[in-house]
């Protein structure tokens, strides 16, 4: 609602933070006091966010609303790691309660609670709402998922269902909310420029600069309740074994996917601009979509508060591979301190790309020769 942005902003000046211009020029968000190292800065909730699509369709099951894992930890553990019969131990750690799951009567979307359906109804569900067309591939939304599919395979980094959400938003009454953060990139005082394909691009370019990546997991809650009981030696280690092994047959059976994965919009994180040494890291502990940025190391009044679009290992590469990155996914030229006291490296790609980009090239390679045997 209005009031929600209303009540952000005044949130933003109680937590003695500063939405200014940053180091790229646009906007930042800037410490007025001084902020410990681990110390949390803001939580944030965003103004709308989405599952990927591909997340769902592997069984990643989260409340439509707010992302939360909707599996117990247990059931979690069993899929992941493929061992129907997995038990954990201190089964009373996760927080998950089916018991308080309900579901769209029409269309049999779940959520996590009745809140969370019916602040989903108020927003944008009824606007999307399938109803009894949800497995119908020749419905309008279903051939948007199912082509969005096809052409943005796992990992994901950002949803189409994002979009349509915001679209829905303003059809239910969302207007002047988005009218208040959106005008400058998205339309003029006319919904229907959305929908031309200057403003459709705009409105791809918000989500794909801005859109923050969302992680929950119910397993990861329950390891991190189980880290904080209070055990013996023995109980200690043999509990800490049980989770390592648990993980290596997560690993072996699913890999890096882990989480009910989405993207969503955030006023405040959207303010952080990117360092490729940040001070601060966005983080979902709560297991749905509330964000929260902690400091990363300690920040002085009038400092930057920055985050990285990069991941660790994008961090470590050379200053020409990170610039490249960013520059093919974000539109901009990085100055962060980092980067300026590289500025007289030579141009040179770091290993990890070479071998990167080799290994692509093999699979080009690979893919014409077997083209060349399928002709013949």
């Amino acid at each position: 609602s209005y009031q929600f942005i209303c009540d952000t902003f005044l949130f933003v000046d109680l937590l003695n933070l500063t939405p200014k211009s940053g180091m790229t020029g646009g906007k930042g968000l800037f410490a007025k006091k001084s902020i410990r190292k681990g110390e949390t800065i803001f939580i944030e909730r965003p103004l709308v966010c989405a599952q990927f699509l591909w997340n769902a369709q592997y069984k990643y099951k989260a409340c439509d609303f707010c992302l939360r894992a909707l599996e117990t930890a247990e059931e979690n553990a069993q899929r992941l790691s493929g061992i129907p019969g997995l038990s954990l131990p201190h089964p009373e750690l996760c927080p998950v309660r089916p018991e308080l799951h309900q579901t769209c009567p029409q269309c049999q979307v779940m959520y996590c609670s009745s809140e969370c359906r019916q602040r989903a109804a108020d927003q944008y569900h009824q606007s999307l709402c399938l109803g009894p067309s949800q497995d119908d591939p020749d419905h309008p939304i279903n051939k948007l998922k199912d082509a969005w599919r096809s052409m943005h395979y796992p990992p994901e980094t950002s949803s189409i269902m994002l979009m349509a959400r915001m679209v829905a938003m303003v059809k239910q009454g969302g207007l002047s909310l988005l009218h208040s953060l959106f005008t400058a990139a998205l339309y003029d005082e006319h919904l229907s420029r959305w929908f031309v394909p200057e403003g459709f691009r705009s409105l791809f370019a918000l989500v794909g600069t801005n859109g923050q990546g969302i992680g929950t997991s119910s397993l990861s809650q329950w390891v991190h309740a189980c880290d904080a009981l209070d055990l013996s030696a023995q109980q200690r280690a043999h509990l800490d074994s049980f989770i390592d092994q648990l993980y290596k047959d997560i690993e072996k059976e699913t890999g890096d996917f882990l989480n009910c994965e989405g993207s969503g919009l955030f006023l405040l994180q959207s303010s952080c601009n990117h360092s490729c040494i940040p001070n601060a890291e966005a983080s979902f502990p709560d297991n749905n979509f509330l964000l929260h940025l902690n400091a990363l190391s300690d920040i002085s009044p009038g400092e930057e508060i920055c985050i990285s679009y990069l991941d660790c290992c994008q961090r470590d590469r050379s200053r020409h591979s990170r610039q490249k990155t960013l520059r093919e996914n974000y539109l901009f030229t990085c100055s962060c301190p980092k980067c300026t006291s590289q500025m007289d490296e030579l141009d040179v790609t770091s290993e990890e790309e070479e071998e990167e980009e080799a290994e692509a090239e093999g699979e080009t390679e690979g893919d014409e020769m077997e083209d060349e045997m399928t002709d013949v």
